[in-house]
């Protein structure tokens, strides 16, 4: 009995010096994709991760992008871009292909029971790896979501099938907070000044201030309800109504004013937030309605507003066409793309090259650069002079893709995203379902000796595209960040424990 105890004794002691191994190799493999990098075994080398955290020092970056569509789908997939894209310099020890960029779905939800109208990011923190999503539909519900700042980490598991053919990599940490009813009607609008706050607009005329730390509405901005000018209707109001509703606001810098513009008004509202009340109400007149093509039968409601980096200016996007008011409300230039077409966003290019650009997104797959600091004359003759109340043309500096890319469906909605100083990366979606990634590098708009001949579709064209994505729905709108978080090593730890605890039971069965 004693030589088999002792024999029983000895083997025990052998797999104990055995089993640390692997729960070494394992302990390590995590710490290894915590820090970006993959250590496939103990005889071979680490490696390098493609996916890391975007705006350190990796290679590589990686972009959250999150779509709404008509088929109530909220979307995200990661687009991760190598670097040696954005910077076109490529190693000569690189394969003859190229980089490219990598898609990869990390959620998707069945959002509202509508069509998805618009989306809001809170601005991102340093403490928190975590940021807010706000969804807005035509279900007079604002649905609130909690996504991950962290990159997805490659699994060393095989790849699932999937129908797209795209890599599928769920975070848990998304996942849905709950949703407001706050609105009555149709959600237009929705905003985020900071990680505490939540302005959202619907088509009941009330922009609704909510405080995100218990979600309770602080404050509601009540704007009126325009009368009717002896004029049909339209589709937009039910049988013997009129219509009304905010269509979108647009906060100042320096969080102390707003700018609203709503339906069947020709007038846009600016509003005091340190009180909460109206502050001035500006017509437009017939010479603002005319530059834009608002003729007699038009709305003549502004459709976007924005305010630029500094708060200078803003500009107000019509059906066909754009104004530039400078801060006092005096109209500054237009904006009327050539030839004629809808407008649809339009965004202002956070360069300290190029303060005063702004992009506008159109029907015809176009995203255009003009500089609203210079102007040109607005009649195709520059020897005629101008006429006094006449509101000069901003001056087109380039185009990225549209039908000289080949690209003719509508760009429905687009992000700028700085990487540096001058270079950016610009994300569009396309009503067809498509976003595609472009980089765009602010020395490439240099001005034009003869900026008159860069007109419609022989403008420059800027940009490089980088990757393209087809989601399958038909995308309203769109919202990206790049994801700068990392991994939360404690939970790493933890799983940790967990393997160790159950390979310990293994061994004591």
């Amino acid at each position: 009995m004693a030589d088999k105890c002792g024999a029983a004794r000895t083997l025990k002691s052998r797999k104990e010096e055995k089993a640390p191994a692997p729960k070494q190799a394992a302990a390590k493999s995590r710490e290894g994709a915590i820090n970006g990098t993959a250590v496939a075994s103990q005889n071979k080398a680490p490696t390098t991760s493609t996916i890391a955290a975007g705006g350190s020092d990796a290679e590589d970056t990686t972009v959250q992008i999150i779509t709404g569509s008509y088929e109530r789908v909220l979307h995200g997939f990661a687009a991760t871009i190598p670097r040696t894209l954005v910077t076109g310099q490529q190693d000569a020890a690189a394969e003859t292909e190229g980089p490219e960029v990598d898609f990869t779905d990390t959620f998707l939800f069945n959002a509202h029971t509508s069509a998805i109208r618009c989306l809001a990011l809170s601005p991102l923190s340093e403490e928190t790896s975590k940021v807010m999503l706000a969804t807005g539909a035509t279900d007079e519900r604002i649905n609130l979501y909690s996504l991950s700042t962290a990159p997805p980490v490659k699994s060393s598991q095989p790849k699932l099938p999937s129908l797209h053919g795209a890599s599928i990599t769920e975070n848990p940490k998304n996942k849905e907070l709950g949703s407001l009813l706050h609105h009555s009607s149709n959600i237009t609008a929705l905003y985020f000044p900071t990680r505490s706050k939540l302005l959202s607009a619907a088509e009941d005329s009330t922009i609704a201030i909510t405080r995100t730390r218990d979600w309770t509405a602080l404050s509601t901005i009540k704007a009126p309800i325009p009368k009717p000018q002896g004029r049909p209707s339209g589709d937009t109001a039910g049988p013997g109504e009129v219509p009304s509703g905010v269509n979108d606001f647009a906060v100042h810098p320096s969080m102390k004013l707003m700018v609203s513009v709503g339906k069947g008004e020709k007038c846009m509202r600016l509003w005091n937030l340190v009180t909460g009340k109206k502050a001035g109400v500006l017509n437009f007149d017939r010479n603002i309605l005319t530059a834009v093509g608002e003729g007699r039968f038009g709305s003549g409601e502004g459709r976007r507003v924005i305010w630029d980096k500094e708060g200078d200016e803003y500009a107000v996007a019509f059906e066909r066409g754009v104004v530039v008011f400078s801060i006092d409300s005096v109209p500054k230039a237009k904006i009327v793309p050539t030839p004629r077409t809808k407008v649809h966003q339009i965004h202002y290019l956070s360069s300290e090259s190029h303060p005063n650009t702004l992009l506008v997104s159109t029907e015809d797959g176009r995203v255009l650069l003009y500089d609203t600091s210079h102007t040109i004359a607005s009649s195709g003759d520059a020897d005629k002079p101008q006429k006094k109340d006449e509101i000069p043309s901003s001056r087109l500096i380039a185009q990225i893709g549209g039908p000289g890319a080949g690209i003719s469906g509508r760009v429905k909605d687009f992000e700028i995203l700085p990487l540096s100083l001058s270079s950016f990366l610009v994300i569009t979606g396309s009503s067809d379902g498509t976003v595609r990634t472009w980089s765009l590098n602010s020395n490439e708009l240099g001005g034009g000796e003869k900026p008159e001949e860069d007109k419609g579709f022989t403008a420059k064209q800027v940009g490089k595209l980088l990757g393209t994505y087809k989601t399958g729905t038909r995308v309203t709108c769109l919202k990206a960040f790049i994801m700068t978080g990392k991994p939360d090593a404690g939970e790493e730890e933890e799983v940790v424990d967990k393997d160790d605890v159950s390979s310990s039971d293994d061994e004591s069965e």
